[in-house]
């Protein structure tokens, strides 16, 4: 799988829109997912935002982050199965040869639909706010959010929690090579992989503490605290943002219209 909400350079559509655009867009994405609970309206949705992946030439990166999606509907399905008894029962969890706790658990057609309507949300605002991500460098999103009146140091703490989860996934692929390298096998299987996160995570964590204690101390080197900037270079709207941002107003307008007065969707 590779690296989550990592940038990656492109000249594709996403890439040549302003970041306000791609804003506007991840918010009426939320928006329409959230208040969805129609599932062809969900699968529509998804299969929507992979077209357009598919036309910045995103499609790929945003495809390996389905093994999240496919392990996190494995949970969904299993809390709203725990949570949703009640309805037209199709089976059991557990089994009904079981001894003692046999044919416990039931599973609900009404489980499986909530499941599903969760697991098309979440992969959903996954695909969208990774295709916003890897297609938007973090300068370009610092001067967005500082036109925007976002106070500086809520700026900072985005960008560098942004910036931290593909740099903590790289750093702990090199502590497990380096571990295997070393010889250190914890076994096969799950069990195998249980045992190998204690001795990934301690020098990832004590990795993570020292670098963060550099990067305060690289913001005071550069003036953080003067709170004067200059830019390199200004992003504009462009010819594409200029009919984008009309079109997802009105989808937004008219979806919020569909939701609250003819409840369609």
């Amino acid at each position: 799988m590779g690296e989550i909400l990592q940038y990656i350079p492109g000249n594709g559509l996403f890439h040549r829109l302003h970041p306000a655009t791609k804003i506007l867009f991840i918010i009426v994405v939320s928006m329409a997912t959230i208040l969805t609970s129609s599932i062809p309206l969900l699968v529509a949705y998804l299969l929507l935002i992979l077209l357009l992946a598919l036309s910045g030439r995103l499609l790929k990166p945003v495809l390996q982050q389905m093994l999240l999606v496919g392990l996190m509907s494995i949970v969904l399905y299993l809390v709203t199965i725990l949570t949703v008894p009640r309805g037209t029962v199709i089976g059991y969890l557990v089994p009904g040869f079981v001894p003692y706790i046999g044919g416990s658990i039931p599973v609900t057609v009404e489980a499986l639909i909530v499941g599903t309507v969760l697991t098309l949300r979440f992969a959903i605002l996954i695909t969208a706010f990774q295709l916003f991500v890897i297609s938007t460098q973090p300068r370009d999103l610092v001067h967005t959010m500082e036109r925007a009146r976002i106070p500086a140091d809520y700026t900072l703490m985005f960008i560098i929690a942004l910036r931290f989860i593909p740099t903590l996934q790289i750093e702990g692929k090199r502590i497990h090579e380096a571990q295997l390298a070393r010889g250190y096998h914890p076994g096969e299987g799950f069990i195998g992989r249980i045992k190998s996160v204690a001795p990934v995570m301690v020098p990832l964590v004590s990795n993570s503490i020292g670098r963060a204690t550099l990067l305060g101390l690289t913001i005071d080197i550069r003036g953080y605290r003067s709170r004067t900037r200059t830019r390199l270079r200004e992003r504009t709207l462009g010819i594409a943002d200029r009919i984008a941002i009309p079109v997802m107003v009105v989808m937004g307008i008219a979806f919020s219209y569909a939701f609250f007065f003819t409840h369609w969707v």
